[in-house]
């Protein structure tokens, strides 16, 4: 089962009646990567730059976790870590949500192996990494077609 799969069966109990899972991906905070990739002060300045502009949003992020998009919300979901191929953690708890009428704009911006989902939400924009293989156009595209 990809991740993707897991995580919107993880979600069925938080949808409202009627409501519908359209997308969803595994991400962190932008900055995780450099972090680990050995830029700790970068990558820790960027996550807390992410973190901070999502609270100020009145959207909680999770590391790791899932960004999903239903026909009516952004939703942000802390999930058990990852072990790769959709293998290991799935959804745990929902950490922040907005209807989607409050989302300004969802932009992907691809990169080598990966890349940074950003989303501006209430006037605050933030960006989330993702790596290889996460559906993050399905979750521009999903925002674009049900704005």
């Amino acid at each position: 089962m990809s991740s993707e799969d897991k995580i919107i069966e993880g979600i069925q109990s938080l949808l409202q009646p009627g409501e519908q899972a359209l997308a969803a991906m595994v991400g962190r905070p932008h900055g995780w990567s450099q972090a680990v990739a050995g830029s700790m002060v970068i990558g820790t300045s960027q996550q807390q730059r992410a973190n901070d502009s999502a609270d100020s949003a009145g959207f909680a992020l999770a590391s790791p976790m899932a960004l999903a998009i239903t026909d009516r919300r952004l939703l942000s979901l802390s999930m058990g870590a990852q072990a790769g191929m959709g293998l290991g953690g799935g959804v745990k708890e929902l950490v922040g949500e907005a209807p989607l009428s409050d989302v300004d704009d969802v932009k992907v911006k691809r990169k080598l192996m990966g890349g940074q989902v950003e989303v501006t939400l209430r006037g605050e924009k933030f960006s989330i990494d993702y790596g290889a293989g996460a559906n993050a156009k399905g979750i521009a595209e999903a925002y674009a077609s049900n704005r």
